[in-house]
């Protein structure tokens, strides 16, 4: 061994070697290991009273809605997808307009890569019919095969947000009186695992966003 490090080419070989791993070594250090989250892993005013104490294997549910072409949309449109989730309604005038301009930062990040989808859901689909989502897609930039904006059955769309992604504090039932506002994005893995939440109003939140889907690509 010292005659190898006296021999200069010798030490030299073996110093790169071990600059070449200590590098491999802190660039994954730096990636941010993302969590899975489970209904016990939330403040449980956001969790349905049923699924609180459930620590582990949660999964979104399975969804049926239409989109802005009047397609039916489900889960099997996201099988093996990475995703984002948000919950909006094109007459929103405040925090909407703002996510959706967000999201399509993210559709155009990502235009050329066929791993992440985008959905988003109408809260109030009574007056988003498809028609109106139509126009909707087309001021906002929506590409068709990466977005979808959807409507549909208001309890179904109320019980995905409150049983299964975990949008929304308020508690109901997806009744008339019902309504629900959030500014969360909801980043689902390949798993159909929530993986993170964050604000869809929030630029740094957005930048995090983003890596955190490089990462679950990567």
């Amino acid at each position: 061994m010292r005659d190898r490090m006296n021999n200069p080419r010798e030490f030299f070989r073996i110093f790169s070697t071990l600059i070449f791993f200590a590098l491999i070594s802190c660039d994954q250090g730096s990636e941010r290991q993302l969590p899975i989250y489970n209904p016990s892993d939330f403040n449980p005013d956001l969790v349905d009273k049923s699924l609180r104490n459930k620590s582990k294997y949660h999964t979104v549910s399975d969804f049926s809605l239409t989109n802005q072409n009047g397609e039916i949309i489900s889960q099997k449109d996201y099988e093996n997808k990475i995703y984002v989730v948000d919950f909006i309604f094109t007459r929103c005038e405040t925090i909407c307009p703002i996510m959706t301009a967000n999201m399509e930062e993210i559709q155009n990040k990502f235009k050329y890569n066929k791993e992440l989808l985008l959905l988003s859901l109408s809260v109030t689909p009574e007056l988003d019919s498809v028609s109106v989502l139509r126009k909707y897609a087309n001021d906002n930039g929506v590409i068709d095969s990466k977005w979808n904006i959807t409507t549909g059955d208001k309890k179904h769309i109320y019980g995905l947000a409150r049983k299964s992604y975990f949008a929304v504090v308020t508690r109901g039932d997806g009744d008339l009186q019902d309504f629900i506002h959030t500014p969360n994005f909801i980043l689902v893995d390949k798993k159909k695992q929530i993986r993170g939440i964050y604000d869809g109003t929030d630029n740094n939140e957005i930048v995090q966003l983003i890596k955190d889907i490089e990462n679950l690509i990567n």
